[in-house]
């Protein structure tokens, strides 16, 4: 997923999820995520993708300062759950079979009418 701006769109539904998105990165950059922000902008997101050996992926909000929409997606980028406006100090729920979740702000899955069996494509911003 790397190599460049990406933005997501939702293929179901014709809407776009998000229109920038930034890649975590490698352990490191992902142990990080947004911690330290004070929000994300409209239209920006970060994807995380799972490790390999990991059989399933779950967020958390520790130590964040804003409330947040996660999508997750399975490894043909179809979603396979939703964490709508995660607070500050939750966790998502552990969502087996999902490869790669998207980060956005609080209210962009809904704004985008994006449901879990959408299909989600990932294409130049």
């Amino acid at each position: 997923m790397s190599g460049g701006s990406l933005r997501a769109i939702n293929r179901t539904r014709g809407t776009t999820l998000c229109e920038q998105i930034e890649d975590a990165g490698g352990l490191a950059g992902q142990s990080r995520g947004l911690l330290g922000r004070d929000g994300l902008e409209p239209g920006h997101g970060m994807l995380f993708v799972r490790r390999r050996l990991d059989p399933f992926m779950w967020m958390h909000m520790f130590f964040m300062r804003f409330a947040i929409d996660i999508v997750f997606l399975d490894r043909h980028n179809k979603v396979v759950r939703i964490s709508h406006t995660l607070k500050p100090w939750r966790a998502s729920p552990v969502v087996i079979g999902a490869s790669k979740a998207i980060e956005l702000e609080a209210g962009a899955a809904l704004r985008s009418d994006t449901r879990v069996g959408d299909s989600i494509a990932f294409e130049p911003a």
